[in-house]
């Protein structure tokens, strides 16, 4: 894949969940100079996702499936991943 690490992972998840909502945001500014950062621009995000395929999971469950779904982008090349994962209100 090429483009942005945010364009990836919207892609990645985009693909595993099929998202009612699918927010990335580009942390990584507030983070200049702390640990974990590169000097890339992309090593914190933040991301707010909303998929009927939460439904059934616990909230470690959904993060864990984020997780998955991101490959190596977590812990390899991406420093810090926070996310609020969560099924449409029905």
């Amino acid at each position: 894949m090429s483009g942005t690490v945010a364009e990836e992972m919207r892609e990645l998840l985009n693909e595993a969940f099929a998202p009612t909502q699918l927010q990335i945001i580009n942390d990584s500014a507030q983070h200049s100079g702390h640990a974990g950062d590169d000097g890339s621009g992309e090593s914190h995000f933040t991301i707010l996702i909303e998929a009927p395929a939460f439904a059934e999971m616990s909230r470690l469950g959904r993060q864990r499936a984020v997780i998955a779904a991101l490959g190596d982008i977590v812990g390899e090349r991406v420093h810090a991943v926070a996310i609020k994962a969560n099924a449409p209100a029905s």
